[in-house]
């Protein structure tokens, strides 16, 4: 082995670890947010099952259209600066809340099954933790992937 091979070799193993880095990074960012958009998502919830009475799909469908306009916002401006140029546009907030439609499917449907088994906000907790895969997956491979630095939105 050439020490040109091996320099190439070393240079190839530096470049993954920086991109499996930068993805570990992008998860613990993306679950910071997530932390603040509990505490919204589970707010609103509360309030809205508890204090106005509102079924448990209702309350967490509204408690979801305030998270996902929370989250895209933050996510934009931290996780996903670097694809976003930490600009939003009203086409990636509509794509982004379309993706999350997968979180909150999975999301409602963890809470109303599990208000069979345990109490609902135990449910809820649970159901927040289910989103968090598919949203997450869905916003890195989907909404905020690298532009090209001739597209222009």
């Amino acid at each position: 082995m050439t020490v040109r091979q091996s320099f190439e070799g070393f240079s190839r193993r530096l470049q993954e670890v920086r991109r499996e880095r930068a993805v570990a990074l992008k998860v613990v960012s993306f679950a910071l947010v997530g932390l603040v958009n509990l505490a919204v998502d589970f707010s609103i919830f509360s309030i809205g099952y508890f204090y106005f009475g509102l079924s448990i799909i209702l309350a967490n469908v509204i408690a979801w259209l305030i998270a996902v306009g929370n989250s895209y916002v933050l996510n934009s401006l931290t996780t996903f600066a670097a694809e976003s140029g930490r600009q939003l546009r009203l086409k990636d907030f509509m794509t982004f809340a379309l993706s999350q439609v997968g979180g909150l499917i999975t999301n409602t449907a963890t809470v109303f099954v599990a208000s069979y088994f345990m109490p609902v906000l135990v449910g809820k907790v649970l159901a927040i933790g289910t989103g968090f895969v598919v949203n997450f997956s869905l916003s890195h491979f989907i909404v905020f992937r690298r532009r090209d630095a001739t597209t222009s939105d």
